[in-house]
């Protein structure tokens, strides 16, 4: 199960860019923090690995807003773990992925994503 946080005074990751939402992501190989550095982001800009939930929780959980934690359900097959839409890498299902090229899920399909705020 993936979980959405929201940061409650976002903060400065970088030089540049603050974090303002999370979502952390547990498989088999460990805890993923997926860190997202605008309010709008579809998809991350970063993420950090933990051994297991307990480790992430520990770290962010004083960050979060009073909403905490929000389950967002588990990807799609195939779907990008950090994104919040349903969206997938093209050709990524047939082994032949085209990296920085997108399909999201509508109508019941797989369609070209043309909106470049990932």
């Amino acid at each position: 199960m993936r979980k959405l946080a929201f940061i409650k005074v976002p903060f400065f990751i970088n030089d540049a860019e603050k974090v303002y939402k999370i979502v952390m992501y547990s498989d088999e190989q460990g805890t993923y923090v997926f860190i997202y550095t605008s309010p709008d982001a579809v998809m991350c800009s970063y993420d950090n690995w933990y051994p297991d939930e307990r480790s992430a929780i520990e770290e962010w959980q004083p960050h979060i807003d009073l909403n905490g934690w929000q389950d967002i359900g588990d990807p799609m097959p195939d779907q990008q773990h950090d994104a919040l839409l349903p969206l997938r890498v093209r050709g990524r299902n047939a082994g032949k992925p085209q990296w920085g090229c997108f399909e999201i899920f509508e109508g019941g399909g797989w369609k070209e994503y043309k909106d470049k705020k990932v």
